[in-house]
């Protein structure tokens, strides 16, 4: 199966506008002190990280946006995926100007930002049942392409999806901790979304280049040591690339499998805080997310991002079995 033009521009293209934009954006955030704050009672390591500019993930949605709307007249079908891109990447941007720039240090109430995810996936939803439909059937694993489809099906789709796509969101937002670790993971999830795309047709290649050339780019600034974090803006608008692009493709039970990093990160911080609170204090793990246990135990942020990364590389391989 040949790498079609339109997948090689669309990863170039957005390269290029991350890249193009990050040295003007990263002045312009230490100049508005929008920057990163580290928890005393934190990774002890992260200290010194303190000050470095946050919301760098306007450049990850600028890059996609651009170059989604390159393709848009002739891929009306990344229209959805784009929805719940820029939906979230809209909660993290107000989330991380109320926090970094206003000084709010909660940034928007725990109510007001999951009312904003229920909103954005009840859009997403009603898109699908007007435009789409299919979309929410869903693809199994391992079976050759079995489906589950029908209408009784689509309306418990529906329910589950407020379960999955928050779920998921959130997973992304709680990997996004270390230099790196959720650009590096996302890239491949794109990537590999990308190639099931092509495979099935359902022709979304566009903004699954864009996403992967647009996190490409913003990892030359981020790797560690990073020189700005995406931040909200960045974290929650890829979460919503992922459910998007898997709903698209009729995948959201991939989402498990090239998506296990996400999900061991949630139940983690599920795992932990529901054991703190029954043990009157202990801990589960050394910190939550689990990519601070790894970090307490010794490992480099370096050496995570590497392990998570090739973990998922060899997850989407796994997906690919009987495709």
């Amino acid at each position: 199966m040949e790498i079609s033009m339109d997948i090689i521009g669309a990863v170039f293209l957005a390269f290029g506008v991350s890249v193009l934009i990050l040295p003007f954006l990263i002045p312009f955030l230490i100049r508005l002190k929008a920057a990163q704050t580290e928890r005393k009672e934190g990774v002890q390591s992260h200290l010194k990280k303190a000050g470095t500019p946050t919301m760098g993930g306007i450049a990850i949605l600028a890059a996609v946006l651009v170059t989604s709307i390159v393709f848009a007249f002739r891929y009306p079908r990344i229209l959805p995926v784009l929805l719940l891109t820029l939906g979230f990447g809209i909660i993290g941007f107000a989330d991380d100007y109320l926090k970094v720039v206003l000084r709010r240090s909660d940034g928007l109430l725990p109510k007001q930002k999951m009312a904003g995810q229920i909103v954005v996936t009840l859009i997403f939803l009603i898109y699908a049942w007007l435009r789409d439909p299919a979309c929410l059937d869903w693809r199994i694993p391992f079976t050759g392409g079995y489906m589950l489809t029908g209408f009784a099906f689509r309306i418990f789709a529906s329910i589950a999806a407020f379960g999955i796509i928050i779920g998921t969101v959130n997973g992304v937002n709680f990997t996004d901790g270390l230099d790196g670790l959720a650009g590096s993971v996302t890239a491949v999830t794109a990537a590999f979304f990308c190639y099931a795309s092509m495979v099935t047709g359902a022709q979304i290649e566009p903004v699954c280049a864009a996403v992967a050339g647009a996190l490409l780019g913003f990892l030359l600034f981020n790797v560690h040591p990073a020189k700005v974090f995406m931040g909200d803006t960045g974290s929650l608008a890829l979460g919503g690339f992922v459910a998007g692009a898997a709903y698209a493709l009729q995948m959201p039970v991939f989402i498990a499998i090239v998506g296990l990093i996400y999900l061991v990160e949630v139940v983690s911080v599920i795992i932990q805080v529901t054991y703190f609170k029954k043990t009157g204090g202990k801990r589960f793990f050394r910190m939550a997310p689990i990519h601070h246990h790894f970090e307490l135990g010794g490992w480099s942020e370096t050496r995570i991002v590497a392990v998570f990364t090739i973990i998922t590389v060899l997850l989407c391989l796994v997906a690919l079995i009987r495709f």
